[in-house]
């Protein structure tokens, strides 16, 4: 009896474990959503990996750049852009996005 409980207890924490590493957070949702198609987490594709960007940029620049990338590439020293504005995200969502990318910083 004690090994049966012990073997379900086991099986709660795990299944409780795999639940909590499966929930994907609201910036990985909007990345998947708006940024997978140019960006990837830690290769270049059309546009920087997040690595990149969050090695960088800080919150507040990757923020403007969701809002005017027109812009913020200018500022950035860029001669042209093709990363569209995202006006449709409010700036809790901009800023969970943010938040997102800065995972990828490496740790100096």
């Amino acid at each position: 009896m004690k090994k049966s409980i012990a073997n379900i207890s086991s099986a709660v924490l795990l299944l409780m474990a795999m639940g909590a590493g499966a929930a994907e957070s609201e910036g990985e949702r909007l990345f998947k959503t708006y940024c997978w198609g140019c960006h990837h987490q830690t290769a270049t594709a059309f546009g920087p990996s997040f690595r990149t960007i969050a090695n960088h940029r800080d919150k507040a620049t990757m923020m403007a750049m969701m809002t005017d990338p027109e812009a913020t590439s200018k500022v950035l020293g860029y001669r042209r852009n093709s990363m569209p504005a995202f006006n449709d995200l409010n700036a809790s969502q901009k800023e969970a996005l943010a938040d997102y990318i800065m995972q990828f910083k490496d740790n100096k």
